[in-house]
Formats: structure tokens, sequence, C-alpha cells
């Protein structure tokens, strides 16, 4: 990763957390700092679509909203790379692609993957908040920059966000509403899907029905 960029190095970090998932076999572990502004990085590994293992580092402002995001994937015979920047309100992508992911999602009777990134990054204009794929971590970024922790049940706010696709890198804008349900509990929806998620007195996930809980 690069972790250089973001002027932490290899230091030290103050907080940890892990998560099982529940949809497949398959585990996330981050290190986290909320000093100044909120920075991660972590390790997700799954065996859906096929084995792989994904690393990130991200970075948001001081109001939680996502600034900087690097993510790398892996598996057998293949490996991709994704970095989202935001600069003067617009976000740009770098990719890189080595080996040949589709090959090894075909061999295992899965449809091949787009390309990682996006075409055109201008269709995540006020895209605020980055959702990775399996990773309860990403839920937390728009509870803790709408401020739901404080709201009352009912309050919701829909929100546009940059979802990347695991393992393929492919990032595509999406709809999604994050409600207030009452304490320490979140409702989050898409077009497709609904779930409430049990979050600590931070905003992270505890428990993601389907998907995560905390280890």
């Amino acid at each position: 990763m690069h972790g250089g960029r973001y002027g932490r190095g290899m230091a030290t970090l103050p907080g940890a957390l892990m998560w099982d998932r529940l949809d497949t076999v398959g585990a996330e572990h981050t290190l986290y700092d909320v000093r100044a502004g909120f920075y991660a990085r972590g390790t997700q590994i799954a065996v859906d679509p096929i084995p792989y293992t994904a690393r990130y580092e991200l970075q948001t402002d001081e109001s939680w909203a996502t600034t900087r995001l690097d993510v790398s994937t892996e598996g057998a015979g293949w490996a991709r790379t994704l970095r989202l920047e935001l600069a003067a309100g617009r976000w740009r992508a770098t990719t890189g692609e080595q080996g040949n992911l589709d090959a090894a999602l075909t061999a295992s009777g899965h449809a091949g993957a787009g390309l990682p990134g996006t075409e055109d990054p201008d269709l995540l204009f006020g895209a605020f908040d980055m959702d990775l794929t399996g990773s309860p971590l990403t839920n937390t970024l728009p509870i803790r920059r709408t401020g739901l922790l404080a709201a009352e049940p009912g309050v919701a706010h829909r929100i546009s966000v940059a979802w990347v696709l695991l393992p393929s890198l492919e990032v595509v804008q999406a709809d999604q509403i994050y409600t207030a349900a009452g304490p320490g509990l979140v409702r989050f929806a898409n077009e497709t899907f609904s779930a409430d998620i049990e979050v600590d007195d931070d905003g992270f996930v505890r428990h993601y029905p389907g998907l995560a809980r905390r280890a």
C-alpha cells in the first residue's frame, strides 16, 4: 500500500477492529486513527467469488468526507490496484492490473470482471463516501458524516457513494439511504435491500445482518 502518501508511514495506530463475514468465508481487520479526520488501513479476505485478499487505506477530512482511497486486490495469477483521490471537488481514478482476473473467474464458473476504476469519474460528483464490497468499516463513514448517532429516530439521509466492487475494483455510483433507527441502530437501504445495522457509540458496526459480525 501507499502509507507514505498519507503522512502516516508505518506508524502505529491506536484503534483496531475485526469482523467475521456472515455471507461467505472471510474476515476483515482494520487499524484506525480519529485524531486528524479518520484514517484507516486494513485487510479483507474472502472466498467469494474466488479467493482473494484486499488491502485498503483511506483518509477523510474532519467532517468524515472521504478524500483518498487506495485499494489493492490479489489472488492466484492476478493483481489489481485502485487509487481514488479528490482534487478540486472531482474524483480522479488511477488503476493498475497484472495477470488475468477474468481467466481466474471464468475458470471458477463466474462471469468475467470489468476493468478497475471508472471510465467517467464525473459520475462520482457529490459522492462523499466510499463503499467497499463486504466491508462493514465503510458503513461508518456516512453514519459519522451525517451525524446519525445523535439524530432522532426516523431522520434519514439519501447519499451518493462510490461503490468499489471487490475483487474487480470496478467503481460505480450508487444511491443509498441511512436512517436513524433508535439507540445503537441504523437502517441501511438501497434499491433492492435493507438491513438494521447495530453500531457502537462511535458508529462502528457491531452486527450487520447477513454480512458481518464484530469478532
